[in-house]
């Protein structure tokens, strides 16, 4: 995953160049007026070398600019414009800004341990990390957090910027949590250790009934190839025959943990991915032993969403005919960054080479002079490629062919094997109201806070999803309180959406119970996608 946004600020492209503009008519002018502020002479006779062209306009700004500047922060400023005018994906990262945009890679951080969910000006305990310090100290589901030492954090507007800042902190600090528990009468206070709080790469792991495995991976980090391995070894021991691995939405990430991936699907001297460049040569990365996964029928499913690493692994297992690519086509993310850190901790990542499929495709979609890059899948959209394959601009120009002699085509992204498109039949306003406002997930917050022990007496997340039925009173009760909301009820929109209303309900209160293993497992049963890719699989085995 890419941490940080490509388009970090609204900037002219232009702004670097009619700034060096302005600076430079503003030299000739002082010189015709005789100021003698000696500018002319600044510059010297010599022709100057970029790097001191750049430094010597700045101190030039620092020591005459008529206001005060803030001299490093319009360095910063010029770097990421300069680098953003490069590519869609160099850009610039301030010291204060690079902690957290490694953090998820890193795969951890220092804290107490929580999921939470701020709900009606309140922080609620979503579920307590596994691993971490709230989970081995009683921390449950549905707890309120009142106070972190001495500040109070119910009912005074508090954003999820400052929660986080009043209980992360380094390891082995300390800090004081009063909680608030559903059926006690009293706030009580837990003394909480901050420790190394687990970032999961594998969001869940699930199996069905005949033995479809299914790992939903949301990013590539440090510790993804071992966190998806013990994922495998334990549907494995719980059945699993064949297996989807789901990428839908997955950004990227780290380069090693896809390659580490893919090794485990792909026989030695398989090529996963090559990379090159202008003054990058060629570089191969090959498969390099025998993967422990190389026999299990596999399908990966994708989507616009799924990006860089993401790309990778499904370029790698479509290219060499290992397996089946579902969905729809990928990001179209294939640059590749080098991050270089710089001495006060600030970095540059810089783009030195682009990312080929083992058939020699590019996975970079187009960019550059009238390409609207931003608004690309806004576009898909719009020109329908969404909806149907038949709207997919391929370039037929660039064809190449896998290992077993299909034909694939380039030109940005990976097009899925298999097209599935996203089923709108169910779709309506209403829905996406009630979805986008937070209100659908509000009620589902409300409905499992004040069941939770009924609801958690089904035992697990399969025995609810297998019983609990959402009934039309709750879908009334739904729209009453969405009513309340300022969100009207449209009749035929409520019939057209009814069946995905009940089943994001009904998923909504599954993670409120059980976390993502329990919105998955719910999900999972009206997913075309995953009942297309295991439909297949079956087909094959």
């Amino acid at each position: 995953m890419n941490p940080m946004p490509n388009d970090r600020r609204s900037v002219s492209p232009f702004y670097p160049l009619m700034l060096a503009l302005a600076l430079v008519a503003g030299l000739f002018i002082g010189n015709d007026m005789g100021s003698g502020s000696g500018a002319i002479r600044l510059l010297g006779k010599r022709e100057p070398s970029a790097s001191e062209k750049i430094g010597r306009v700045i101190d030039l700004i620092d020591r005459q600019y008529v206001d005060t500047v803030q001299k490093m922060a319009l360095v910063d400023e010029v770097l990421q414009d300069l680098l953003q005018r490069l590519d869609p994906h160099s850009y610039y990262i301030s010291a204060a800004e690079l902690s957290a945009a490694q953090e998820p890679l890193e795969g951890s951080f220092d804290g107490i341990g929580i999921e939470f969910a701020i709900q009606r000006d309140t922080v609620v305990v979503v579920t307590p990390v596994e691993g971490g310090p709230s989970e081995a100290l009683g921390i449950r589901p549905g707890d309120r957090i009142m106070k972190a030492d001495t500040t109070r954090m119910a009912g005074v507007g508090i954003t999820n910027d400052q929660v986080m800042k009043l209980l992360r902190g380094p390891k082995g600090s300390e800090v004081t949590v009063t909680f608030l528990r559903s059926g006690k009468e009293e706030p009580f206070d837990v003394r909480i250790k901050r420790g190394k709080v687990p970032i999961n790469s594998v969001a869940a792991s699930l199996i069905d009934a005949d033995g479809t495995g299914y790992i939903k991976l949301v990013r590539f980090a440090r510790n993804t190839h071992r966190e998806f391995m013990d994922a495998v070894a334990q549907l494995k021991k719980e059945g699993m025959t064949r297996l989807v691995l789901d990428l839908r939405g997955n950004g990227g990430g780290y380069l090693n943990a896809a390659i580490d991936l893919a090794d485990e699907f792909l026989p030695a001297d398989r090529t996963i991915v090559y990379t090159q460049g202008r003054n990058s040569p060629r570089q191969d990365i090959q498969a390099t032993r025998r993967g422990s996964l190389e026999e299990l029928p596999l399908a990966v499913l994708i989507d616009e969403g799924s990006a860089s690493a993401s790309e990778i692994i499904a370029g790698a297992i479509q290219d060499n005919d290992r397996g089946l690519i579902v969905g729809r086509r990928s990001f179209g993310k294939g640059l590749v960054q080098e991050h270089l850190e710089l001495p006060d901790r600030s970095a540059v990542r810089l783009t030195t080479a682009r990312y080929y499929t083992p058939s020699g495709r590019s996975i970079q979609r187009p960019y550059g002079e009238g390409i609207d890059y931003k608004h690309d899948l806004e576009e898909r959209y719009e020109n329908g490629e969404i909806l149907s394959a038949e709207n997919v601009r391929v370039d037929s120009t660039q064809r190449y062919t896998t290992i077993g002699g299909r034909v694939v085509f380039g030109g940005g992204g990976v097009m899925p094997d298999i097209y599935v498109a996203a089923d709108t039949t169910e779709g309506s306003h209403y829905l996406s109201e009630l979805f986008f406002s937070g209100t659908l997930n509000q009620f589902a917050f409300d409905v499992a806070d004040r069941q939770r022990e009924k609801l958690l007496a089904y035992g697990s997340y399969k025995t609810f999803n297998q019983r609990f039925m959402v009934s039309d009173e709750l879908l009334r009760e739904l729209g009453r309180y969405a009513q309340s909301q300022g969100i009207e009820e449209r009749p035929k929109d409520l019939e057209r959406s009814r069946a995905q209303i009940r089943s994001r309900l009904k998923a909504g209160i599954a993670r409120n119970l059980w976390g993502n293993a329990g919105y998955y497992e719910t999900m999972l049963g009206a997913d075309p996608l995953f009942d297309k890719a295991r439909l297949e699989l079956v087909k094959g085995s």
